[in-house]
């Protein structure tokens, strides 16, 4: 019995973005995107594992080798306009946000459940790992181009920053491409 539902959602991918080695994470667009097992090649978060970092604190010291389910960051077209809105801006670029993909047409993106699957019909899976919370950041890259924007990215993008996500089953994604939304066929949990 399958455990990842097929919902009705389908995504089609509005902007690809390849995230250089680095300490900025201002993208480049790009028309598509080899993905691995380690994620997209000479990309600021690719490998199979990873330092870890200030998000995994409560469990390891900073810096503690770890598996790396950060390979990508996912965001909507939605949530960014509604982050964009709250910030007064009329659109928000997403090189400034460090997105490797940009999707259109799932509501309430950065709340689907961890675990979820996004595939496109060729096979290349990725898989949501969890909420990307706002961080610093975005902000700086946005004050760069945009003065007196950057502050406000933060408290705006609560919420629908995203998620983090790994490559499952390699191969290529491109603009255009559709993924179908699975999800973990349980029930919520009740402590």
């Amino acid at each position: 019995m399958p455990v990842l539902r097929k919902t009705e959602f389908v995504a089609e991918v509005a902007w690809l973005g390849h995230v250089p080695a680095g300490k900025s994470i201002r993208a480049l667009p790009v028309e598509k995107l080899e993905l691995g097992f380690s994620g997209e090649k000479d990309a600021r978060h690719e490998g199979v594992n990873r330092a870890s970092c200030v998000r995994v604190k409560n469990l390891y010291t900073q810096g503690t080798e770890i598996r790396n389910v950060r390979q990508l960051s996912v965001l909507s077209v939605e949530e960014i306009q509604a982050t964009a809105q709250e910030m007064g801006l009329t659109q928000l670029d997403p090189t400034f946000l460090g997105v490797s993909i940009l999707l259109r047409g799932i509501p309430d993106f950065t709340h689907v459940p961890p675990s979820s699957r996004l595939q496109v019909a060729d096979g290349l899976t990725i898989t949501v790992d969890m909420e990307n919370r706002p961080c610093v950041l975005p902000g700086r890259e946005i004050e760069s181009d945009q003065p007196g924007y950057g502050a406000a990215f933060k408290p705006a993008a609560q919420g629908r920053r995203g998620v983090t996500a790994w490559v499952e089953r390699p191969g290529e994604l491109r603009l255009g491409d559709k993924m179908a939304l699975f999800v973990p066929d349980q029930r919520a949990w009740r402590p």
